[in-house]
């Protein structure tokens, strides 16, 4: 028996992953989706944790496991999309619906199965397994940890599966990694803020979910420009989980408890944390967060706000299936880590006021990004990512 089919019979072995629900979204969110048509997608989500929909390739590539002939001689290939947490957050939604529209695009994949939960890394872990019991041939992940998803990355890569981990990176050899420059995210970000608050005071520092390799990322930038500026002092370190309601909760019990701030910065989450110093009566300071549709416009329509939106596009998991599929037919990249460079725009000046108006759409739900495609990586129109279709869904 070679070992690639014994690795593939091992992973075959594995009992399928246990699913659970979702938290609770807003309810304008829900609204959004079902005008969208997606609430049958998003509530299959929340039960079954698996969307299956439909995924492409590169022509003419000669894939490994489940590789099929499709329209015209092309190949036709399949992937797994598994996401560990993040259930109900408009920033991991998005994601998603980026990978389906982008299979759909390429016209060479025939399926795509996500499983999308709020789990650790042992249960990402039997996730993977599910997907190579499937015998896809591409997996993309977000991963929970950089080291520990390592030996099912490990039998995936040993089956001839590609492995592409999306918005922070794994160390595992073999895989390939496709993010946001999440370092870069939080210095720009921080810089700003620091230079707002005119060099000196205390900040609020809101981070993402503790252990995450992007949230680790984002330290290393933040202490960065923390180390930079001898001035600035931490008044409290918040960790949100990435979720808006534990932020909102976490900002009105700092300012309940009477700690003194004079700025904040916000890992993505940030119209909540402006609507909570609104509802406090709370002085605005000066705040960074994310390019989320909610921030945005409130940062240009908000009277003395003062605020800076950092770009990371959602829009990696679409980037994530082009990397497949080039991988797949032949065309790796250079390195195996591949990084989007941010923007900031700024509110404070012309050039960052023209990017926001730009991007402004108050049609979307507040935590939906605004990076809806990343240029020379997604193809797919808005309409189609919204529509959050894969190829055969109907």
């Amino acid at each position: 028996m070679t070992e690639r089919r014994a690795a593939r019979n091992r992973a075959m072995m594995v009992r399928p992953a246990t699913h659970v629900g979702h938290r609770g979204r807003r309810k304008e969110e829900w609204q959004f989706m079902k005008r969208l048509k997606m609430a049958r997608g998003l509530a299959a989500v929340a039960a079954m944790a698996i969307i299956a929909g439909a995924c492409s390739a590169t022509p003419g590539s000669s894939g490994s496991a489940g590789g099929a002939g499709g329209a015209g001689g092309a190949t036709k290939y399949t992937i797994g999309f598994s996401n560990a947490g993040g259930v109900g957050n408009g920033w991991r939604e998005a994601m998603l619906c980026s990978a389906k529209a982008q299979a759909v695009k390429s016209g060479n994949v025939s399926k795509v199965t996500i499983i999308h939960r709020d789990t650790d890394a042992p249960g990402q872990l039997s996730d993977i397994r599910t997907l190579i019991a499937q015998n896809v041939n591409a997996i993309i992940i977000n991963p929970s940890g950089p080291d520990a998803l390592n030996p099912a990355i490990a039998e995936a890569t040993a089956a001839g599966i590609t492995v592409i981990a999306v918005d922070a990176s794994v160390t595992a050899p073999g895989a390939y990694n496709l993010s946001n420059d999440q370092e870069q995210y939080a210095y720009l970000g921080a810089s700003w803020l620091f230079k707002a608050m005119g060099g000196k005071g205390a900040v609020v520092y809101m981070r993402g979910i503790a252990g995450h390799p992007a949230d680790t990322d984002r330290d290393k930038g933040f202490q960065r420009a923390l180390a930079e500026n001898k001035g600035i002092t931490i008044a409290n370190t918040a960790v949100t989980k990435w979720d808006p309601v534990t932020a909102t909760r976490q900002i009105n019990d700092i300012m309940s408890a009477g700690t003194k701030f004079d700025g904040i910065w916000t890992s993505g989450v940030d119209s909540n944390i402006v609507d909570a110093l609104k509802g406090a009566n709370h002085a605005y300071v000066p705040i960074v967060g994310a390019d989320n549709a909610g921030f945005v416009t409130q940062l240009l329509n908000e009277p003395g706000l003062k605020g800076a939106a950092v770009t990371n596009p959602a829009s990696i998991g679409g980037a994530g299936v082009t990397l497949a599929l080039q991988v797949l037919s032949g065309k790796k990249p250079a390195s195996n880590t591949v990084h989007v460079t941010p923007e900031l725009w700024s509110n404070e000046d012309d050039a960052g006021k023209a990017k926001l108006k730009a991007a402004a759409d108050a049609t979307l739900p507040p935590t939906w990004p605004l990076g809806l495609t990343i240029q020379d990586w997604t193809t797919y129109s808005k309409p189609e990512l919204i529509a959050c279709k894969g190829p055969g869904d109907a």
